[in-house]
């Protein structure tokens, strides 16, 4: 229409059906039109129960208003709500800049909805039917409302840019013909994303993203059994908190605030892999309580992220695989039935500066988490861990910990070099339990000291020897390098010279035992 056409003055343009009609007095008013019966099942815009011209506006009419409306009345702002309206055609935005407020309820679209590069102030669609929303590239100042939208064939936000918040809530989405049931790519949101109890049947992708505050996915259902992944993520940026934790259902709750006693509680649930390579969070992940259900080839992947704190509190993956490779963490908040089993953890390059576990987590299975880890023998967890626990003062957990790594280690040894490993184990724990030595040293001292008092003991030099002392002649043959006279002044013969023998053998096998594991203290020093 043009102003010649005369509907800047207010005249309606006569090609108006009478629901248009009332749409478009409405918008010129400010006011909500609402076309809904009263009548809740009727009314329902994803039910069955058909709705007719008396309820249907043109979307060529809508995109009108939208584009190029008329002026509002004196004293009031124009803007489009509409609630229990049909639309029909495809609403067509594509480029166009929309300055009036747009809010939608309850209402249903015939075709898709587009709106690439399109720019609005705020555009809220809540608990409306839409074939397919295509808003690439899209532009909001305020927010950008989904909530309770059921979308039959994928919504597209690749780019799009978000002012303050993106929601999300309770919106069910089926994918399209790539698989992906959102495709949002490269979007930036300027404060909140919020997908609570959001239903996602296809690929979730958010590769590249950014989002200004907190992403929540509380209580969403997250299914792909098309392709290897339920969210795709990596490179993902949040400068707050990732929330993949539960959420109440069937109450007015606020996010993030603690349910009511009595709600009903739904986890966050995830059947395919999850992607979060490379992401940077400023504040945590939380998988309080998430739920994984991978097949054998899915993965849940957190490779190379960042975070101040990682929450994995969920259930441990019955299938698939946990990748923490090169994940940099400071807090690692964890229990000890989250972990898979041996073969499905992978945490080579793994960080993290504190371990504050949930519930009993006692050192043997942090060892079996550690072992379950690492396949192939890598000292890297270890150490570690044994890091970790030294600087919270648990340096005899520490110690723990490096003797079963060299434990783990001399199973990878050829037969000679095994066989020394289990000498210094038995005698010294590689070092790591120094006290050993001492029992030996005395046990070996007694034994020998009372076989010896049995021997016959010529001395070497009959015109001046010592006097003969078996705990000291015993004590001169463990203790190499060190001379107490003693040794070069008898005359052992038969049984007993062996058994000097072996004793200088033990001597130096002690003695080396010890010094190596003092070395291996040293180091690690």
């Amino acid at each position: 229409m043009t102003e010649g056409a005369g509907f800047v003055a207010g005249d309606l343009p006569e090609e108006l059906t009478a629901a248009e009609a009332g749409m478009w007095q409405a918008f010129r008013n400010g006011t909500v039109y609402d076309l809904s019966s009263g009548d809740t099942v009727v009314d329902d815009p994803h039910g069955e129960h058909p709705w007719g011209a008396g309820r249907a506006v043109r979307a060529r009419i809508v995109a009108w208003l939208l584009l190029d409306g008329p002026p509002a009345l004196a004293g009031r702002v124009s803007s489009l709500k509409l609630t229990g309206v049909r639309i029909t055609g495809t609403l067509d935005l594509s480029g166009g800049t929309v300055q009036p407020y747009v809010e939608l309820r309850g209402c249903r679209f015939d075709e898709e909805v587009r709106l690439p590069e399109a720019r609005f102030t705020t555009l809220r669609l809540v608990d409306c039917a839409v074939p397919r929303l295509e808003a690439a590239r899209v532009h909001t100042e305020g927010d950008l409302h989904l909530p309770r939208c059921r979308f039959q064939q994928g919504v597209r936000l690749t780019d799009a840019h978000i002012g303050t918040d993106l929601l999300l809530n309770q919106a069910v989405v089926h994918r399209d013909r790539s698989g992906r049931s959102i495709a949002a790519d490269g979007l930036t949101v300027g404060q909140d994303l919020q997908a609570e109890l959001l239903e996602s049947h296809g690929e979730l992708s958010l590769r590249a993203a950014q989002v200004g505050v907190s992403l929540s996915l509380r209580g969403a259902k997250l299914d792909n059994p098309y392709s290897r992944y339920a969210l795709n993520a990596p490179q993902l940026t949040v400068e707050r908190t990732l929330y993949l934790t539960p959420a109440g259902v069937g109450s007015p709750l606020l996010s993030g605030t603690t349910p009511a006693r009595g709600t009903r509680i739904q986890p966050f649930e995830c059947r395919g892999g999850l992607r979060l390579d490379d992401g940077r969070f400023g504040d945590a992940v939380d998988l309080e309580r998430a739920r994984f259900v991978l097949a054998d080839d899915q993965v849940l992947s957190m490779r190379r992220m960042q975070t101040p704190e990682l929450r994995f509190l969920g259930d441990a993956p019955q299938c698939g695989q946990v990748l923490l490779s090169g994940a940099r963490i400071v807090n690692l908040v964890d229990r000890a039935a989250s972990w898979p089993g041996p073969g499905s953890l992978h945490m080579g390059g793994f960080t993290y500066e504190n371990l504050v576990p949930r519930g009993p987590f006692p050192l043997t299975r942090r060892l079996d988490w550690v072992a379950a880890a690492t396949a192939e023998y890598n000292p890297e967890p270890y150490e570690r861990l044994a890091a970790v626990l030294r600087e919270a003062g648990e340096d005899e957990d520490a110690r723990e910990v490096l003797l079963a790594k060299q434990r783990r280690r001399r199973e990878t040894l050829p037969p000679a070099a095994k066989v020394w490993g289990y000498v210094q184990d038995l005698t010294v724990a590689y070092g790591y339990r120094p006290g050993r030595a001492a029992v030996w040293m005395a046990v070996l001292w007694a034994a020998g000291t009372l076989a010896f008092a049995h021997a016959d003991h010529p001395p070497m030099n009959h015109d001046g020897h010592p006097y003969w002392s078996p705990a000291l002649f015993t004590l001169d043959l463990l203790l190499p390098v060190i001379d107490l006279g003693q040794v070069g002044q008898w005359q052992l013969r038969g049984v007993w010279q062996w058994l000097a023998a072996v004793m200088i053998m033990l001597g130096w096998i002690l003695a080396t035992t010890v010094a190596a594991g003092a070395t291996r203290l040293l180091r690690r020093g």
